[in-house]
């Protein structure tokens, strides 16, 4: 993490110009913080609909947004047309993780120049999708065995701070909570 009082670009005129990233709306967040903190046992419910298109390709709607493509690898038996799974749960955690750092700066009033996060997830598939691959795995040792995420960040702030902002927001994270902690699961068919 390096600290950067913002980008500086010649404004034409002799002045410097600081370029940060696009703000989020602090008042809007200071209001959600108190709703959280009128009623912390608040809980809010994601939803989405996934459809087999053929092969491993499937398409999940979620809301009124274009639908999220997943698709395996050839080497995976699948066409290569768009994200593992995995890579999305991936995809997944640095969004929730930028989110909450984004969210924390701006709580502190630091303004962001940039923030890239990094992430990597070994995984492996010996059980072949439970299709007769290795016998007798447990679900421990399936899905990730160990993710590592490295964040470039910089801003008005010490490297202290931003340092400090990453631990806050990754404390927070759902995403990475969810990831970190065993919670209910349950599946069933229609």
């Amino acid at each position: 993490m390096t600290q950067s009082n913002a980008t500086a670009t010649p404004a034409g005129n002799g002045e410097t110009v600081s370029v940060h990233l696009k703000p989020i709306d602090a008042a809007g967040l200071a209001a959600f913080a108190q709703k959280g903190l009128a009623n912390p046992q608040s809980r809010g419910t994601n939803k989405v609909h996934t459809v087999m298109q053929g092969q491993f390709r499937s398409l999940s709607y979620v809301g009124d947004h274009e639908p999220v493509v997943v698709d395996e690898p050839l080497h995976l038996f699948g066409e290569n047309t768009a994200p593992a799974p995995g890579e999305l749960a991936l995809s997944a955690l640095g969004g929730c993780l930028a989110v909450g750092i984004t969210a924390v700066a701006t709580h502190k009033n630091v303004k962001l120049t940039k923030l890239e996060l990094f992430l990597e997830g070994d995984i492996g598939n010996s059980a072949a999708w439970g299709a007769g691959g290795a016998l007798d795995k447990e679900p421990m040792q399936m899905g990730f065995q160990a993710i590592r995420v490295s964040v470039e960040v910089e801003g008005d702030a010490s490297p202290e701070v931003l340092q400090e902002i990453v631990r806050h927001a990754d404390r927070y994270s759902p995403v990475a909570n969810t990831m970190r902690n065993p919670i209910p699961f349950e599946i069933s068919t229609r």
